[in-house]
């Protein structure tokens, strides 16, 4: 079956476009320049979420273009609309950061509204920054019509004084700034070459981390997510994805078809392996949780803790986006994972092939050293691990890509806010040994679970990342290296042991075994507990209250609605 014997009776269109009833339907999408012919195909909504705050979207409009040049090419109709998205960036560090977390379900909502509104047969969704690339997966699967994710691409990196550079290094040079050991004229020009041109931020931070995840859970094309925002050969990628948009709606073959227990396991592997951001470990029980599907923050854990970690990049190693892109890309980290025995090889994609079919047709490169083979990677178990215990009994994330040192126990020094620790961390107001204690940061508490590279950048670039550590029930950036421990749960807002702690108590932390722990007893946590009060937030109206009403813990992916398991009618069968 090809595009042009589509029966239209059966696509969610036919609402909006067929029958006598729908003439003043049709009379708006003829006062576009559309015509009868044009009005009688298949609506694919081509969603981006470009805007001008930020290299990561800047180049998202025009990508858009290309992808509709695709589906019209295939005998379809291109409808575009943008949605929004927040830049962790330019959020990170203040208040803005409250907003990041919350733009993720926000860009699902908002592109489920557009499409069940417009009545839109498929989707073809590009994104940029942190969480448009999940908020845009949720939607696709939310959805479930045929669907394609594009990444808009990762930036090119940066060079200073013939150092590679990304803005990771601009976040720690304001901790070198901080002590003296940077001057005033470097910071400037460090900050003025790290980002020199369209795309994410360019090592395995979030977005790359996630871009990773589309191609091995099935929903992009091969290869298309490793391409940096500047290379033309996005074109070809952005082109081809509109065409297999339409062979998608011609077999009916969607997003639940795609992604599955196993494809979510998948996803899982490649970002252990790719030492990728702990943010996973969210965004992906949030993508299930849109298909019905449980797989929380302890099932992602075991996948880490079986998957190697094989894929030299930054933060923790020394290439970026453009270095594994070139050096055969996301398929070539792939395909070592699945010759070994860790990937899935019977989970369909939006080529309509198997991942084993697709990996057949890719050959291992060994003149380079940015992948590791499976069979001798970096080391034996994932780059990110997943901690439990008594101060975690909802789980915890630590990203260990990198580092030497897997244990750390000293007392806390407590914080109730990200502004609180980063002010002692600026005037160097800590001592070496402590475990820095960031609450009331969680999903609920913050309310929106900020991240904190700011304090944490701040940390590596006084030259303390391996003599501290951090815990918070709030997250951590991608580019966030050293002991750092995120999504402690339950989060302090709900009374969480996290809640109970006062400076000088002992922490410890065991990222072999996976445990995150105090030392009190019991006694003495149930006083505390007597005598704790929920802490009250400023946020009493607006978008972040209402999404503190509805917010999930972190464990099962900080979601707002009820999910895939409870729906009745799914948009896809209208």
């Amino acid at each position: 079956m090809d595009a042009k014997s589509i029966d239209k009776s059966k696509l969610p269109s036919r609402h909006t476009t067929v029958g006598p009833t729908r003439a003043p339907h049709r009379s708006y999408l003829y006062a576009m320049g559309l015509s009868k012919a044009e009005i009688d195909q298949p609506l694919v909504g081509v969603a981006s979420c470009w805007n001008e705050a930020a290299p990561c979207n800047i180049s998202l409009m025009r990508q858009a273009q290309v992808v509709k040049k695709g589906v019209a090419s295939a005998n379809g109709t291109p409808r575009e609309f943008c949605t929004i998205t927040v830049t962790d960036g330019i959020a990170m560090g203040h208040q803005g950061m409250k907003s990041s977390l919350v733009s993720r379900d926000v860009i699902a909502d908002s592109v489920e509204l557009t499409m069940r509104g417009h009545c839109y047969d498929a989707l073809v969704g590009l994104a940029g920054c942190d969480k448009s690339l999940p908020g845009m997966m949720m939607a696709m699967v939310r959805l479930n019509v045929p669907s394609v994710f594009i990444y808009g691409g990762s930036i090119l990196p940066g060079t200073f004084r013939g150092r590679q550079i990304t803005v990771q290094d601009v976040f720690e040079a304001v901790g070198q700034h901080s002590v003296g050991d940077l001057s005033d004229e470097d910071l400037s020009e460090i900050e003025q070459t790290a980002c020199p041109s369209a795309g994410s931020c360019g090592a395995q931070f979030t977005a790359n981390t996630m871009a990773t995840v589309a191609e091995a859970i099935g929903l992009a094309l091969p290869y298309s997510c490793g391409a940096p925002a500047p290379y033309e050969i996005r074109d070809r990628f952005c082109y081809a994805s509109g065409e297999k948009v339409m062979e998608l709606i011609a077999r009916n073959i969607r997003p639940r078809d795609i992604v599955t227990l196993k494809a979510l396991e998948n996803a899982a592997a490649v970002v252990a392996a790719s030492g990728g951001s702990t943010n996973g470990a969210l965004h992906l029980p949030a993508i299930a949780h849109e298909c019905g599907i449980k797989f929380d923050l302890f099932d992602v854990a075991e996948i880490f803790k079986k998957t190697p970690y094989i894929a030299d990049l930054k933060p923790g190693g020394k290439y970026v986006a453009k270095d594994m892109f070139e050096a055969g890309g996301i398929p070539l980290l792939m395909k070592t994972l699945f010759d070994n025995g860790f990937l899935h090889g019977d989970c369909l994609t939006v080529t309509g092939r198997t991942l084993a079919e697709n990996m057949s047709h890719i050959e291992w490169n060994e003149d380079q050293d940015v992948v590791y083979p499976a069979n001798k990677p970096i080391t034996k178990t994932g780059g990110v691990v997943g901690l439990k215990g008594n101060l975690a009994e909802e789980g915890a994330i630590v990203k260990v890509a990198g580092m030497s040192k897997l244990k750390f126990s000293g007392p806390a020094r407590c914080f109730d806010s990200e502004e609180d620790c980063f002010e002692a961390v600026s005037k160097r107001n800590y001592k070496e040994g402590e475990v820095l204690v960031i609450r009331y940061e969680g999903p609920r508490g913050g309310p929106g679970m900020r991240e904190m590279l700011s304090t944490t950048a701040a940390i590596y670039g006084q030259g303390m990342g391996d003599k501290v550590a951090l815990i918070t029930d709030g997250r951590f950036s991608g580019a966030t290296r050293g002991f750092c421990i995120g999504h402690v749960g339950p989060e302090a807002a709900l009374g969480g042991p996290i809640a109970l702690l006062k400076d000088g108590d002992i922490i410890e932390i065991d990222a072999e075994n996976g445990t995150l722990s105090h030392k009190l007893d019991d006694a003495e946590l149930e006083k505390r507990r007597n005598d704790w009060k929920p802490r009250e937030t400023d946020y009493t109206s607006g978008a972040i209250w209402k999404y503190a009403q509805t917010v999930g813990i972190a464990r099962d992916g900080a979601v707002t609605h009820p999910g895939g398991a409870e729906e009745k009618v799914c948009y896809a069968d209208i």
